[in-house]
């Protein structure tokens, strides 16, 4: 039986099935990319939600002054030079130092003092643990609405120390109760062979601590740094309290206040303030979130 060739070289038999192939790995594509945006696309729509506002703020960052007041989206000249004026705004430097003064003393004081106390509440029997814990938790349940007034009382009588920032730092260095809760519940799932091995090998508990436990809490320890120095960043109400009356002791958070007032129609150099406000914080989460996820993962806190 003589076999018919096509003009590409191929017997008919041969040739018959590649379009059905073809057609079948098309289907196959299809099917996929359908399955992959069907998965997808509540994360997609989420990331967008979330995302759009931040494009939003930055389009309007670099307008002019009147179309920021217009309904334009996309800026028809790019004025970076909003940004080298919100920087020359007088006080601006000083409110940059008091934040991060006020986010970097506050976060180290905070994770140094709170984790003695989590590791004593993780790791010693000792009579009055279960209420010295219960203590913790009522303190992460009570407003500080509550303690504003004893507090700036004291502060303002006793110590004088308004108008500065110190009555907001000098307390972190005595402990936070949901740090020291999050940093509890880490230490809870280190096996306690380390710290057994440990002091069969002689260590006390003060370099048990040091040299066992914090390596193996790092990953707690930065999602509890993360946390407090965002809290401190973003702190509004503590320094309205005790530092509005000094202007030179103003965080960026009270300062942008401050400056949206002064400027209440010029839109895009607020907005280029906000960015340049929100900035390095989202640039340290995007670099440190893989630490903070597993930190908070491995707290068994959940959002």
């Amino acid at each position: 039986m003589a076999l018919s060739l096509t003009p590409t070289g191929r017997t008919a038999a041969e040739s018959g099935p590649v379009p059905a192939r073809t057609a079948a790995a098309r289907v196959a594509r299809r099917r996929a990319a359908l399955h992959w945006l069907a998965v997808h696309s509540t994360a997609v729509a989420a990331a967008l939600f979330f995302l759009l506002p931040f494009v939003f703020v930055f389009l309007t960052s670099v307008m002019t002054d009147k179309q920021a007041l217009t309904s334009d989206f996309w800026p028809q000249h790019w004025q970076w030079a909003n940004y080298a004026k919100v920087w020359r705004t007088p006080g601006f430097l000083t409110w940059w130092r008091n934040t991060l003064l006020y986010a970097g003393l506050g976060t180290v004081l905070t994770v140094v003092s709170s984790v003695p106390v989590a590791y004593a509440l993780a790791r010693f029997r000792f009579r009055g643990r279960n209420l010295a814990l219960m203590a913790v938790i009522s303190m992460m349940m009570l407003p500080p609405q509550v303690t504003v007034i004893p507090m700036y009382l004291f502060w303002a009588k006793q110590l004088h120390l308004t108008g500065t920032l110190w009555p907001l730092i000098i307390p972190m260095a005595f402990g936070d109760a949901f740090t020291i809760f999050l940093l509890r519940q880490f230490l809870l799932t280190i096996p306690k062979e380390y710290v057994e091995a440990a002091r069969i090998d002689g260590c006390g508990e003060l370099r048990t601590l040091l040299r066992v436990i914090l390596p193996m809490a790092r990953p707690a320890i930065a999602a509890v740094a993360l946390f407090q120095f965002f809290y401190c960043w973003n702190d509004y109400f503590g320094p309205q309290i005790y530092s509005s009356e000094n202007p030179g002791a103003w965080t960026l958070s009270y300062g942008l206040e401050s400056f949206k007032g002064a400027h209440h129609t010029n839109w895009n150099l607020t907005m280029a303030a906000t960015l340049l406000v929100m900035a390095p914080v989202i640039v340290l989460f995007f670099f440190a979130q893989k630490a903070f996820i597993e930190g908070v993962t491995l707290t068994g806190v959940k959002g």
